[in-house]
């Protein structure tokens, strides 16, 4: 495999004729260049950055024209995973305004994952990410279109909330940096089963903390209330520890303590902390005097014992602030809640809990027993209740197990972060003393430690707490710009040195997947981590799905599995099934299938062999006699 990316550097294999030296040299300018330009564009950007509507537009804009101008090489994504397929599920429900679907009278036929065929026909998911993916089909005629919005949404949410914690300028990095890590290649961009929706959640709530802290104003509260109640929505479990979190924040007052306050370093003469007198615009004046560029991080979250004034946020007192929060938060616990009923029949009953009971999957929380299936499954529901019985393990958690899934999970979280990035992190941990970074971090464990009683961990399990690891990151790289060796300023130019790698790392793959080959595309994109992008028709999905769209009329479309089928399932449908152009429907056989073919008379029917290389699709013979085709791999 390393062949084919050293044969790349070869003259003759490479559409600029470059030999593996002008690599370097080249690199090496561009190295040079950027650093220079970046002293000379930061006055601009600090300008900029003090613009909160335009830097939010910029961040809304920014990776969603990224991604669009992919689409020629990388189209719209086509689900492919049972994700997908519920969330769409809930999107399509939605859309016909309501909450469940009445069970179909042969629903044996439509037999999948992660969505319920009793007591109604429903996916088992909340309802947070199926509303974006509603939304953006009400707008612009597909679901795609709201996973693109909420990750715009979410780049500049992200910026709006490190502007309460940081100066505008650092800010407008973060926003920047987010944009390129969460937008255009990124899986929250190019799948349907989300991240971007509980990302923007947690920005709300983590940026109207330090806000109602300054000021308490009414809106601040109903920016907290608004990010708990989508995260409601989005994940519920995650819903607690984000309120955990929210708590912490406020256990200094909870507790009768003096308080904390944002305040620069230093003090005015008369040792009253600087924010107890100045609006934040003067902080911020006073934070940037002495220089044009981006100036470091002052203002930091600290203990005021003897005070001299009250801390200037308190206006509201908690009571008040927690009751208009509970206030914006109670339609989303209300709307789960009549989902529960209009999906399993009981208020207090999750669809994802009838799931569980009925086919033994989603797996239990790793310190509860196994779940056991009260229905018969199918061969590929089975497979799938004894993979995620296997990685859950025999009986409950103990503490070497559970210390050993949380070491195992520091992998991950490259999701989140650039590579170059990981150069910065020491520095935050340097400003641990500071209230603003040791409560980012006590969030980041909660989150870590409250999701490892999943057996598996996926990255949306902690998008909430998203931003406050750009956050970190920040933190890091203005602590590091403050660095001196002998009095040199060196670590100035060691931030922005991470900065431009970042920067380079991520328009390396843009380029690749823009402006690259197949042949380019095939020797690189194997070194390529944690970019998910679509590319061409692995499944043969679309080819599929093509043949059917130029064939008139109504279709049914039988799905046979070969005997070593596992996990890529066919069988989904709209909310409407008997309204549907097509319908995917489990092969049960000849005379089974008949039922099926009578009550569904004038549609064309079709047998899909899908482990077939490539997939087939052939008439129905009903006769029994339809021949198999499977060629699978081993």
């Amino acid at each position: 495999m390393l062949s084919q990316l050293f044969r790349s550097f070869l003259p003759l294999h490479n559409p600029i004729g470059f030999g593996a030296t002008d690599f370097i040299e080249l690199a090496l300018v561009a190295l040079l260049t950027g650093l220079i330009l970046a002293s000379c564009l930061e006055p601009r950007a600090q300008k900029l950055a003090a613009r909160t509507g335009w830097c939010m537009l910029l961040l809304v804009a920014l990776p969603i024209a990224l991604r669009l101008l992919l689409l020629p090489g990388h189209p719209i994504p086509s689900p492919r995973v049972a994700d997908d397929f519920s969330y769409l599920l809930i999107a399509d429900t939605v859309s016909h305004f309501r909450l469940a679907n009445p069970p179909h009278p042969l629903s044996q036929f439509f037999e999948t994952f992660f969505v319920l065929q009793q007591p109604t026909y429903s996916s088992i998911f909340p309802l947070g990410q199926g509303l974006a993916l509603a939304l953006g089909r009400a707008i612009f005629g597909h679901p795609w279109a709201g996973v693109v919005l909420s990750v715009g949404a979410f780049c500049s949410l992200c910026y709006w909330m490190l502007r309460a914690w940081i100066t505008p300028g650092w800010a407008l990095l973060g926003g920047l940096l987010a944009a390129l890590e969460f937008g255009p290649l990124n899986q929250w961009m190019n799948s349907y089963w989300g991240g971007a929706v509980s990302a923007a959640a947690g920005c709300l709530v983590f940026g109207s903390l330090p806000r109602l802290r300054e000021a308490a104003r009414p809106r601040d509260v109903v920016w907290l209330g608004l990010g708990l109640a989508l995260q409601l929505l989005t994940r519920p479990f995650e819903s607690i520890l984000l309120a955990a979190c929210v708590i912490l924040f406020f256990l200094p007052e909870l507790k009768g303590g003096a308080g904390f306050s944002l305040r620069p370093d230093s003090q005015d003469p008369e040792g009253t902390p600087v924010c107890a007198t100045l609006p934040p615009t003067r902080i911020q004046e006073r934070a940037d005097r002495g220089g044009t560029g981006i100036q470091p991080v002052r203002a930091s979250f600290r203990n005021l014992p003897g005070s001299r004034r009250e801390p200037c946020w308190v206006r509201l007192n908690l009571a008040r602030m927690a009751a208009i929060a509970a206030l914006v938060v109670l339609p989303a616990g209300a709307l789960t809640l009549l989902q529960n009923r209009r999906v399993t029949g009981s208020w207090l009953t999750l669809p994802y809990m009838a799931s569980r009971y009925q086919y033994g999957v989603p797996t239990t929380f790793t310190v509860e027993p196994n779940p056991v299936p009260h229905r018969s499954l199918t061969p590929e529901q089975q497979l799938d209740f004894e993979v995620q019985s296997s990685v859950h393990g025999n009986g409950v958690d103990t503490p070497g197990g559970y210390l050993k899934r949380f070491a195992s999970r520091a992998r991950f979280y490259r999701f989140f972060f650039l590579a170059p990035l990981y150069l910065a992190l020491p520095f935050y941990l340097l400003t641990l003393r500071s209230f603003r970074s040791a409560w980012t971090l006590l969030c980041l464990l909660i989150f870590a430690l409250g999701t490892n009683f999943y057996p598996y961990f996926y990255s949306h399990y902690i998008a909430a707490e998203t931003c406050l690891l750009v956050l970190a990151g920040i933190i890091g790289l203005e602590r590091l710009s403050r660095l001196t060796i002998r009095g040199y300023f060196v670590g100035r130019d060691a931030a922005r040195l991470i900065v431009f790698l970042c920067i380079a790392h991520f328009f390396f793959w843009y380029g690749l997947h823009a402006f690259g080959n197949e042949e380019s595309l095939r020797g690189l994109m194997q070194y390529e981590s944690w970019d998910a992008i679509n590319h061409g028709d692995p499944e043969g999905r679309i080819a599929i799905r093509n043949q059917l769209a130029r064939t008139p009329g109504k279709h049914l479309v039988f799905v046979r599995y070969g005997p070593r089928h596992a996990f890529q399932e066919w069988v989904y449908n709209a909310a409407d099934i008997d309204a549907s152009r097509v319908i995917w429907a489990r092969d049960l056989g000849s005379a089974e299938n008949q039922k099926l073919v009578a009550y569904y008379p004038g549609r064309t029917i079709w047998l899909l062999q899908p482990d077939a290389r490539p997939p087939q699709l052939t008439a129905y013979k009903s006769s029994g006699m339809q021949p198999k085709v499977f060629t699978e791999i081993p």
